[in-house]
C-alpha cells in the first residue's frame, strides 16, 4: 500500500488561494492531498496553526503567500516568513523535519507555479513518510 500525505495548506486570500483557483480554472492537474485553508494574509498564520495541523494529523503544512513587496498588508509577508524559521526551529526540536513545513510564495496568476509547487511538496513529504505525530 502506497503512503497518501496529508497536506494542511494557509493560503493568503489575495495571492496565493488566487494563483490555487487559477491552476483549477485553468485544468492544471496537482496532487489532491491538499486541505486549503483561506487566510486573509499569511502573516496572520500563527505558530500554533501550524503545530496544532501537525498534531491533528497533517504530514505536512504548506504556507503560500504573496511575493516580498506585493503584500496587501505591507509587511505581512516578511512576517510570516520570520514565524516560519522559527517553527521550523521549534518543529525540529519536537523530532518534526523542517521540511514538512513549507512556504512559498504564489501570485494570483501563477496558478501553473502553484500546482507545481504543490506536486513538490507532496512528493518530498512522500519521501519522508508519515509524520512522527500522525495517529
Amino acid at each position: 500500500m502506497s503512503f497518501e500525505p496529508k497536506i494542511v495548506a494557509f493560503l493568503c486570500n489575495w495571492c496565493a488561494y488566487a494563483g490555487a483557483d487559477m491552476a483549477g480554472t485553468s485544468r492544471l492537474k496537482y496532487p489532491a492531498n491538499v486541505v486549503p485553508i483561506r487566510v486573509m494574509c499569511s502573516g496572520r498564520i500563527d505558530a500554533e496553526f501550524i503545530i496544532d495541523a501537525f498534531e491533528k494529523g497533517a504530514d505536512g503544512v504548506f504556507i503560500g503567500g504573496c511575493h516580498p513587496g506585493d503584500c496587501h498588508y505591507v509587511s505581512g509577508n516578511y512576517r510570516a516568513r520570520r514565524r516560519v524559521e522559527m517553527v521550523k526551529k521549534l518543529l525540529s526540536q519536537m523530532g518534526v523535519n523542517e521540511k514538512r513545513l513549507r512556504i512559498e510564495w504564489v501570485s494570483a496568476t501563477e496558478g501553473k507555479k502553484f500546482a507545481t509547487v504543490i506536486e513538490e511538496f507532496v512528493d518530498e513529504i512522500k519521501k519522508l513518510g508519515p509524520s512522527p505525530w500522525r495517529k
